[in-house]
């Protein structure tokens, strides 16, 4: 029977909220490179490490569809996952690729860790390349309008609060964008109490534990929202998705939630490389969400 709490009882190094603690998105090296390798020769260009700011760590790539599509023309940005601490936009080149498959214009971001910054500063860097993206987006044929957040676990979380606490946006000094939509792959939005050292101070002090969930910043203007989570997750409960949607749902946003039955913490963002498109229906899910108007 599993306990009611925001992530299953195994160790408590891995457990916290959401992240496995020694790799991005819960992938070895060999995984990540069994999922890029078929990219070498996908239907679309990239355009690698362009500066959104003065870190090294502030660079994005963009992914562009060789065959995008005539109308309606759609940018999504994707933050990776890592528990805030590791990763790297490179790892995730199967992601950008998929998006640019399907048509759209993906924008990829490294963004600054824990411990070398704590929040906001990691949020910092998500307002700024998702302005980046939405000040761009005329570039590549997209309709500003038609910019979407993205992410997978850590990476969710950043999507989903960085829209919802609109204060990162609004401390750029720039007037806070229209994003057009959310989707969060298996995010942590929910994960009170916070149970382990590093990540009590990365979010701390403790004040500012509530500042750090994205449930505590529900609205009703808030943009329709994809919630992704599988069933067999270990890592994070898939309670942070039921209990978001059901949040933004009482407040008349459009959600749309998705429990995979028979998927861990990384299948709903693996599902996107070539290798394990048979682990969900992820990329199906998002494209139907894509299609839909801006601003249903």
């Amino acid at each position: 029977m599993r306990a009611d709490k925001n992530v299953r009882p195994v160790s408590r190094r891995r457990a916290l909220l959401g992240i496995a603690a020694a790799g991005v998105a819960g992938c070895s090296r060999v995984e990540f490179i069994a999922a890029n390798l078929p990219t070498v020769f996908g239907a679309y260009t990239r355009h690698a490490d362009i500066p959104y700011g003065s870190d090294p760590r502030q660079r994005l790539d963009v992914y562009l569809p060789d065959k995008p599509p005539a109308t309606d023309k759609t940018m999504v940005v994707f933050w990776y996952g890592g528990r805030w601490t590791t990763g790297d936009k490179s790892q995730y080149r199967f992601v950008g690729a998929a998006l640019a498959e399907l048509g759209y214009v993906a924008v990829l971001p490294n963004y600054r860790h824990y411990p070398d910054v704590k929040l906001p500063g990691f949020m910092d860097d998500a307002a700024r390349a998702a302005l980046w993206a939405t000040m761009h987006a005329g570039g590549y044929g997209v309709d500003p309008g038609r910019v979407y957040v993205m992410g997978h676990s850590a990476g969710a979380h950043m999507a989903a609060l960085l829209v919802l606490d609109t204060r990162y946006f609004a401390a750029t000094g720039h007037p806070v964008p229209a994003i057009a939509g959310v989707i969060g792959l298996s995010g942590p939005y929910d994960f009170l109490p916070l149970l382990d050292a590093d990540v009590r101070d990365m979010f701390g002090p403790p004040a500012n534990y509530p500042a750090s969930q994205p449930i505590n910043f529900v609205r009703s203007d808030a943009p329709p929202m994809l919630l992704v989570h599988g069933l067999q997750d270990d890592t994070v409960w898939p309670k942070n998705s039921r209990n978001l949607a059901t949040a933004l749902a009482a407040l008349g946003v459009a959600v749309d939630l998705k429990l995979y039955p028979r998927c861990g913490h990384a299948d709903t963002v693996a599902a996107l490389s070539l290798p394990a498109r048979g682990r969900a229906p992820t990329l199906a899910d998002l494209a139907a969400f894509l299609s839909l108007p801006a601003s249903s």
